[in-house]
């Protein structure tokens, strides 16, 4: 299982892109930095995309990826929980700021949305998918992706503090998951529904106490202005708890 990280921040820039991830070059996570990142060849090449919640950032490239499929004569298949399907709908793929790609079209729906339901596993092609809850300011889902040899990696897209339940029901090679601010934004953090290094390592113990071993860590989803900061308190904590803790940027791949 190969991923490769289009995106990995929470704003963009020249120099930053918004948090998208590619399984395989045919499975995306999120579509922030999705289309600006792939070749039109490498987009018809996908499968699907799983989408974690609402928020722009991580649905701004489903309108430009409907458009690029639908010039090509080509779709998709796209997975969610419903808040996100009528975000689409309501606001982006309204026949307003952008086609309604997800209805019937000459040909047929470009983009073919499918909802999920959080602990119910499904399919796509080779890997098995399970979304789980996690705790956001808006419903949102994390993905336990299983290669067809067994390899997994959890992806918990924009999340806060409370991870226990999601630690019990699965057990992955690798975490792929945010840390927005540095430990002098924790309040907000708690507001919000987002990580700080000392946050984390509170869900990062839990996961241990209930699993008996700790994967490797992916960081994503970092404010730039505070990435020095983030990084420093991050390799701290990687120390006290003997682990690899990792922040992830653009064009960074791992081979599982």
């Amino acid at each position: 299982m190969k991923i490769s990280f289009l995106g990995a921040h929470n704003t963009e820039s020249r120099n930053t892109k918004l948090v998208s991830l590619l399984v395989d070059g045919i499975l995306a996570l999120d579509a922030g930095g999705l289309t600006s990142s792939l070749s039109f060849s490498e987009q018809l090449k996908l499968r699907a995309v799983l989408l974690t919640h609402q928020h722009y950032d991580h649905i701004k490239d489903i309108p430009l990826l409907g458009m690029n499929l639908f010039l090509n004569n080509a779709g998709i298949d796209v997975y969610s929980i419903p808040s996100v399907y009528e975000s689409l709908t309501n606001y982006l793929l309204n026949d307003s700021l952008y086609p309604k790609f997800l209805e019937e079209m000459e040909g047929g729906a470009t983009i073919r949305f499918h909802i999920v339901k959080p602990y119910q596993e499904f399919k796509i092609g080779g890997y098995n998918i399970l979304p789980l809850p996690v705790a956001h300011s808006v419903s949102a889902v994390g993905y336990q992706v299983t290669s067809a040899e067994g390899k997994s990696v959890f992806y918990a897209g924009d999340t806060g503090v409370g991870l226990a339940d999601c630690w019990r029901r699965i057990s992955p090679r690798l975490i792929i998951i945010e840390v927005t601010s540095s430990n002098r934004y924790m309040q907000f953090g708690r507001q919000k529904g987002h990580l700080t290094p000392s946050l984390l390592k509170e869900e990062l113990l839990d996961f241990h106490k209930l699993k008996a071993y700790l994967p490797d860590v992916v960081i994503v989803h970092m404010n730039p202005g505070l990435e020095s900061e983030i990084e420093a308190e991050l390799s701290a904590i990687a120390g006290e708890l003997g682990n690899s803790i990792t922040l992830a940027y653009e064009g960074m791949e791992i081979e599982l």
